[in-house]
């Protein structure tokens, strides 16, 4: 008898699919890394799109923050209408720059949207700021406030309550770099707040008010008694908060539709301001671009409504964990 033997074909078959399965895994994984290519660029110019608008944002909320600041270290008051001076600076340039109002050229009305809102805040601590010293700091605070109302309302009897636009030249369209399409005022805006704390530290640094207003600031007895006239100093430091208010609603204005209730964006300022830290220049400015940035990060990520109330979650968790503010210097007081 011949024996047949029959070889196993098992052996034979697993290992072609072996290699047809690595074939078929190769092509797999070349077309996923074809396809994941674009995406993770997609993803990508998204991050940096939402990043530079949430910075733009964010200067507009650290210069409004600023008033708040200064308007404090100087005279110990908060100063809730900062907001509304805000959008009555960006008003005031919009009834000088627009056509269907005064028709001035935009870079000849802006030293008179200076000096207008320059003069406000210094009449604001004249007139009604000082008729309440000597009082508690809950009676100052009910009275800007009040202020703000006032501001409102006034603005809508003077300009309307509809959203209007300012004629302004940051406001420029947009570019392309690439996939990135970026609004020519958001990058406006970024390089004038950079501008204007550059300026305000040489300010407070190299001329001699301004290192009035930082002596007033920390010590006001000791500062009157080396011959600074405190309470002129303090006025001029509502003047500067609202030159620097008029600066960020000009920006504000710039970036979109402007209406009566824009200052209430005064109320995330606020939030920046405490974020940062309420008594350093520099934690406003850099609180403001906190509360910027994390703003259209949950507007994308997180679920709905979330986005409006991310700065203040993180407010919280501030107060909490370091109640002074992320970057503020504290200093012990000797009294």
């Amino acid at each position: 008898m011949q024996d047949h033997i029959t070889s196993d074909p098992a052996p034979d078959l697993l290992e072609e699919g072996r290699s047809q399965g690595k074939r078929i895994t190769a092509q797999s994984r070349g077309t996923l890394h074809h396809k994941r290519g674009p995406q993770n660029r997609e993803d990508r110019v998204e991050v940096l799109q939402l990043l530079i608008s949430g910075l733009a944002n964010g200067c507009v909320y650290g210069l409004i923050a600023l008033g708040f600041v200064l308007i404090y270290k100087a005279t110990e008051a908060v100063n809730f209408a900062q907001g509304d001076f805000m959008m009555l600076g960006a008003f005031v340039t919009l009834g000088l720059v627009n056509p269907e109002y005064a028709g001035i050229p935009f870079w000849l009305a802006l030293p008179l949207v200076f000096i207008i809102m320059g003069l406000l805040g210094y009449l604001l601590d004249i007139v009604v700021l000082r008729a309440v010293f000597g009082q508690s700091q809950v009676a100052v605070i009910i009275v800007t406030i009040a202020l703000g109302f006032v501001i409102r309302f006034a603005v809508g009897e003077i300009w309307g309550h509809e959203p209007q636009s300012l004629r302004s030249p940051l406001a420029l369209g947009d570019v392309r770099i690439g996939d990135l399409v970026l609004g020519l005022a958001d990058i406006a805006v970024i390089i004038v707040t950079l501008i204007m704390t550059l300026l305000l530290w040489q300010f407070f640094q190299h001329t001699k008010m301004g290192l009035a207003m930082q002596a007033a600031s920390q010590n006001q007895m000791a500062a009157y008694y080396m011959g600074i006239p405190v309470k002129r100093i303090q006025g001029m430091v509502w003047a500067l908060a609202g030159i620097v208010a008029a600066v960020a609603g000009i920006l504000y204005a710039s970036k979109g539709a402007l209406d009566p209730t824009a200052g209430f964006i005064g109320i995330k300022a606020f939030a920046a301001a405490v974020i940062g830290g309420f008594g350093s220049l520099p934690g406003a400015l850099l609180g403001g671009l906190i509360v910027g940035v994390i703003e259209p990060f949950a507007a994308r990520y997180l679920p709905p409504g979330w986005s409006q109330i991310a700065p203040y979650a993180l407010l919280i968790a501030v107060l909490l964990f370091r109640p002074h503010g992320l970057f503020a210097q504290v200093r012990a007081k000797k009294v």
